[in-house]
């Protein structure tokens, strides 16, 4: 079996298990949420070994190297061996649950609620 030297951006970065469909990898480079080497890349562009890559997974911030290129699907053990992870931990879970949400289905935000969100905000006056 011969060793490929490049691949399509979107094909690895779904065969390594970072997204789950090949479209939403392909949508997520259409999008500018993935960076190769610094520069904004396309589905189409071709990666090879030591590539870095930066994306938006998630609302997270995950930089992978590539060290093999692999051009189908791989289980999760193979894939974790095609790259090195060189993400940021993410945010503690105290402060994921600090920023306030709104109810799923609670509507738009009534007048009183729209001002007592802009004084947390400390736009209002």
């Amino acid at each position: 079996m011969s060793e490929m030297q490049s691949v399509r951006l979107d094909s690895w970065i779904w065969a390594v298990r970072l997204f789950k469909t090949r479209s939403a990898a392909a949508a997520a480079c259409r999008a500018g949420h993935v960076r190769v080497n610094g520069t904004p890349a396309k589905a189409g562009q071709r990666i090879g070994p030591d590539d870095e890559i930066r994306m938006r997974v998630g609302g997270l911030e995950k930089i992978v190297v590539v060290t093999r290129i692999v051009g189908k699907r791989v289980g999760a053990g193979v894939a974790a061996e095609c790259m090195i992870d060189r993400s940021p931990p993410p945010p503690p879970k105290e402060i994921l649950a600090s920023v306030p949400r709104r109810d799923r289905g609670a509507g738009r935000p009534t007048k009183r609620e729209r001002r007592e969100l802009d004084k947390l905000r400390g736009l209002g006056t």
